[in-house]
């Protein structure tokens, strides 16, 4: 390694602190569905072990401007396909360096160490020319050719380099014969002789009656050698003592580290954004739109244009390429002003309440990896904690009751949280009472309003909507001429989930009116149809 040029790392910048490489997933990752999210995102990139770094949110603002400077200089096409071939030659190097470690004859595992060692420098060099051609704009890839040109200039380097070409141009200059008798085969140096071979054809040419058979052998693709080939390697090796025995000593000394660990650091890391930007273009294809967020540490009006959930993008466009045909993306937009905190969603069921406090939290996430996210323009918040509370299914090994799971894990948040915080409540109490969700979702709000959270709040306890000024209602909306129909968008107005029940009465003529009319035996009307009492019609037409 270079000491005169450092070089941290192409993800962290020197305030962060960095990751750990059995970094856990994080509590909110299920509920958020961000596990589906980063395994579609890391799929076929196993080798790289991208998990951690999506695990790891970033604390600095100066850390998300890093990470954006070089997501925007990875949008230049020809960039990013010299990342993409350097990357592609060091996973080559890397399966060389994995046959020279699992190879029997000592003379083909040097072989194929010298190898990965001469490609090794081609790529690193080659980065380096197409990095100088391509002149990036971020201080991770700048800092990194600079790194990578002292690197590369430096007498260790230098002197593998050229040992490793001299080397493979002197075994590959090699000629030797092979005379076989029976089952004896004699290796011997290769004297040049005459090649009678065209003269031979020329003679026998007149007595050619029907065209030859090829009678080529054609060499195994195993890597391995077998027993006989070892044998005739080994004779090799002492008719030209000098070359192997310099393939020894190469393989000596640097087979222990023949990568630069920075170099190595980059080629893994720089993955992060290779596959983040992979799986931004995909989901541009269902309807996605990506920005680069604002991101904030001290105010807490925050915003998001046309944000989507990301896991039900993801969802559509795998079933658009399965043949399903293709679903429209509903956006939705958020934001707070002035004392705001909490948006307190109300509204019919499988209406797309969840799914925009997923997406809330999802934004955030992403932001504080540095991402762009799903958004058409975004204004987010640094967190220090994301903390998510979803209904839990009741488990036989609990020893505590639903209720009591739910004010346990509640609890525990509200201790660790702090004004940075954000938590995404989906349908919290659901399992008791009306008056007790109601009791309980204002002693939570209020907590949460006295700790400056920012929350999303999820509820049928439509009085939390309007609790306090820190609270806005969002409404799920549905189609005003189908109350059956969600349009899947939510709007920021009051809860009125009285008007919504009486225009499902309405449409199924459950009004209390036509319910005493039909007890009567009088002709109601459900929709435009009148129904008398005990028709077929009628049983038909009512759930």
């Amino acid at each position: 390694m270079n000491r005169a040029v450092p070089f941290y790392s192409i993800l962290f910048d020197r305030q962060e602190s960095g990751m750990h490489e059995h970094q856990p997933e994080p509590e909110c990752f299920h509920d958020l569905h961000l596990d589906q999210i980063v395994a579609s995102i890391t799929a076929g990139r196993e080798a790289y072990s991208l998990d951690p770094f999506f695990r790891t949110p970033l604390q600095h603002l100066g850390s998300i401007t890093y990470r954006h400077e070089v997501f925007r200089d990875l949008e230049d096409a020809t960039l990013s396909s010299h990342i993409a071939s350097f990357a592609s030659r060091m996973c080559i190097v890397r399966e060389r360096l994995a046959q020279s470690g699992k190879a029997h004859y000592v003379l083909q595992k040097h072989r194929w160490f010298l190898d990965a060692a001469g490609l090794y420098c081609e790529a690193a060099a080659e980065l380096l020319w197409k990095l100088s051609e391509a002149r990036p704009r971020s201080r991770g890839l700048l800092e990194f050719a600079e790194y990578l040109g002292a690197y590369l200039g430096s007498s260790g380097f230098l002197s593998m380099r050229d040992e490793a070409s001299r080397l493979a141009a002197e075994l590959n200059a090699i000629e030797y014969d092979l005379q076989l008798e029976g089952t004896r085969i004699e290796v011997r140096l290769h004297e040049a002789a005459p090649d009678y071979g065209a003269e031979v054809s020329k003679t026998f040419a007149k007595f050619a009656q029907a065209a030859a058979r090829e009678h080529q052998f054609r060499f195994h693709q195993y890597p391995e050698m077998n027993h006989i080939e070892a044998a005739i390697l080994d004779r090799v090796a002492l008719l030209f003592p000098r070359p192997f025995s310099d393939l020894g000593s190469f393989w000596a000394r640097y087979h222990q580290g023949v990568f630069d660990a920075v170099i190595e650091r980059f080629d893994r890391q720089v993955q992060f954004y290779c596959a983040y930007r992979e799986h931004v273009a995909r989901m541009r294809s269902a309807g996605c739109e990506f920005c680069y967020p604002e991101v904030i540490d001290r105010s807490k009006e925050v915003r998001a244009e046309a944000m989507v959930d990301l896991a039900l993008a993801g969802t559509l466009v795998t079933a658009s390429r399965q043949g399903a045909g293709r679903s429209a993306l509903i956006t939705n937009d958020l934001y707070l002003e002035g004392t705001e905190r909490i948006f307190v969603v109300t509204g019919a069921n499988q209406g797309g309440k969840t799914t925009v406090a997923r997406a809330f939290g999802q934004l955030h996430y992403l932001a504080a990896l540095g991402c762009p996210v799903p958004a058409r323009e975004a204004r987010l918040l640094l967190f220090d904690e994301l903390f998510t509370h979803f209904e839990r299914e009741e488990s036989a090994e609990s020893l505590v009751g639903k209720l009591e799971d739910e004010l346990l894990r509640m609890r525990r948040i509200l201790q660790a949280a702090t004004p940075r915080s954000i938590l995404i409540m989906n349908e919290t109490f659901g399992s008791t009472t009306l008056e007790d969700a109601r009791l309980l979702g204002k002693a939570v709000l209020r907590e949460i309003i006295a700790k400056d959270m920012l929350c999303v709040c999820v509820t049928f306890v439509e009085e939390l909507a309007s609790l306090d000024a820190a609270t806005v209602s969002m409404v799920a909306g549905v189609d005003p001429n189908d109350p059956a129909v969600r349009t899947f968008r939510i709007v920021r107005e009051p809860a009125n989930g009285l008007a919504y029940a009486l225009a499902i009465a309405r449409k199924y003529g459950l009004t209390d009116e036509e319910v005493r009319a039909r007890i009567a035996g009088r002709s109601v009307r459900v929709g435009a149809v009148p129904v008398a009492r005990g028709s077929e019609a009628g049983r038909d037409s009512h759930p």
